[in-house]
């Protein structure tokens, strides 16, 4: 997805809108990818609720904890690449468990 701002912004120098344009086009794509990360990071969490609601086994349970620790990871360490360090919201806004919260960087425990 390309976004461009009108062409009324900025100098009129080509090289510095050309320099807005770009910079406007990775800002949006940060925005994009920062909304996938949330996206999986629902669905994993989503995932593991409903393993644990069906009762599975332990490992398929410990399976779906590694996997939501993973998108959640990754969620964090893309939130620190766009400059927002503050954990603690999207911790309390996606819900996210304290025994997901525990794996955060650890390689899973079952292949």
């Amino acid at each position: 997805m390309t976004v461009r701002p009108p062409g009324s912004f900025g100098h009129s120098d080509p090289t510095m809108s050309g320099l807005a344009t770009l910079e406007y086009e990775l800002m949006a794509e940060r925005a994009y990818a920062l909304g996938r990360h949330g996206a999986a990071v629902e669905q994993a969490i989503a995932a593991l609720n409903e393993a644990e609601r069906r009762g599975l086994p332990e490992i398929e349970l410990e399976r779906h904890c590694d996997a939501a620790a993973e998108a959640v990871w990754g969620l964090f360490v893309h939130r620190e690449t766009c400059g927002l360090h503050n954990g603690e919201d999207v911790i309390k806004d996606y819900g996210i468990p304290g025994k997901v919260l525990a794996r955060l960087g650890a390689s899973p425990r079952h292949p």
